[in-house]
């Protein structure tokens, strides 16, 4: 999304959302909202919520079109959660959380249903049931405010959960004024009152809610939050404890999981590798690999050539016929048990590295296998680094940065 793209929706939801105010009906804003914007992602309603609150609006007056807003882009939204999400991630617990909720919520809505008919008494005792079984969300939001909304504070992102932790309070309130109107039923006429007036409201906002999360907030997290910052989140859930669902067992164990398949491992994404320490497209990737003064080669686990550099004055000549090949294509014959005997130590865990250094045509050529393994410490190949340091092995005394141009 360039960034007159941006402020294109910007001004355009803005509009819609003023003019509701004004009497726009829900229909109108619909249609307008298709004709003019089209469809709009999660992430994009988070950045027009937060620039809104940066050109100055207040968070309570966001919060008071908070619904509207969710009601009119929900046909729109297209949810997109970052690929599948591992078990051990906190958003997991969260949205195990809301179908508890869920479950909750409907059998709310399912005593509101004709209510004419129901026992006084009868429903009085079982809607107290369940709205003490739903005073449980109480940990939920505590734990999205005190936890999470820190962590997307951090980056910028701190308007919309104002707006969020205000429906929170919204909601507080709401369920006191259901506890406290429930024991005054006493005839039919006061159920249908109640399930109007304080039932129905409860559960549409507290099922807002759980739309608002999981197609705003846990979307704008995962892309927002790192992983160390998912591991103290989960850290740090522990000491606030979970709502409706067993609290983890082994936080260590869930802590390591998640660093090893949340977001330890890199992986692919609009044209980016996406690493723990940042980012790059594969373009960066290449020409950054090349200008290493450096020659490198990997072989992978099962001694197949997979990737040689391409910088411009390589010290050992590679040619791309070797990818896909054994890696004695690489050694003279007679080196090639010394680099089987040094492979199978790696894949044995007895070795890390090897070094060697030889004198090639007047320079000096210092080379390092180097095993690389995983966060778990699995063998996934070797990487060869060749370096001349004919230049280094002259180098005396130091020259700083200040130094430059001296």
């Amino acid at each position: 999304m360039g960034s007159g793209d941006f402020e294109k929706q910007k001004q355009v939801i803005k509009a819609i959302i003023l003019e509701l105010h004004q009497g726009l009906s829900f229909e109108e804003a619909q249609k307008r909202l298709e004709q003019e914007i089209g469809s709009i992602s999660s992430k994009e309603i988070g950045q027009v919520e937060q620039s809104l609150i940066d050109d100055g609006m207040s968070p309570d007056e966001i919060k008071k079109f908070c619904n509207v807003h969710a009601f009119l882009f929900e046909s729109t939204l297209q949810v997109d959660l970052g690929g599948e999400e591992n078990e051990a991630h906190p958003v997991n617990f969260f949205k195990a959380e809301n179908r508890e909720i869920e479950r909750i919520t409907a059998l709310l809505k399912g005593l509101a249903l004709k209510d004419e008919e129901k026992d006084p008494a009868e429903f009085r005792e079982k809607v107290a049931t369940l709205l003490d079984q739903l005073a449980g969300v109480e940990q939920h939001y505590v734990r999205k405010e005190q936890i999470l909304f820190p962590y997307l504070k951090r980056y910028g992102f701190m308007g919309p959960t104002q707006v969020m932790w205000g429906k929170h309070n919204e909601i507080r309130e709401l369920f006191k004024q259901a506890q406290s109107e429930l024991v005054k039923i006493a005839t039919a006429k006061d159920v249908e009152r109640f399930v109007e007036s304080h039932l129905n409201p409860l559960v549409e906002e507290v099922d807002g809610m759980i739309f608002k999360e999981e197609n705003i907030l846990f979307p704008t997290s995962l892309e927002k939050l790192q992983t160390e910052d998912w591991v103290e989140v989960l850290k740090e859930s522990e000491q606030v404890g979970y709502a409706f669902i067993e609290p983890p067992a082994d936080t260590s164990h869930l802590v390591d999981t998640l660093k090893e398949s949340a977001g330890e491992e890199p992986f692919l994404g609009d044209n980016q590798i996406k690493l723990p320490s940042g980012e790059l497209t594969p373009k960066q990737l290449m020409h950054m690999l090349n200008a290493l003064p450096v020659d490198l080669t990997f072989v992978d686990h099962d001694d197949v050539v997979r990737y040689f550099s391409e910088n411009e004055e390589r010290i050992f000549v590679r040619t791309r016929a070797i990818i896909g090949r054994k890696v004695e294509n690489c050694h003279p014959p007679q080196s090639v048990d010394k680099v089987e005997q040094i492979l199978n130590e790696f894949k044995a865990g007895t070795r890390e590295s090897a070094e060697f250094w030889i004198n090639l045509q007047g320079k000096m050529i210092f080379i390092t296998f180097f095993a690389v393994r995983d966060g778990n410490g699995n063998y996934l190949g070797t990487m060869e680094v060749a370096q001349d340091i004919t230049g280094l092995q002259k180098l005396t005394g130091e020259r700083r940065l200040l130094d430059e141009g001296e």
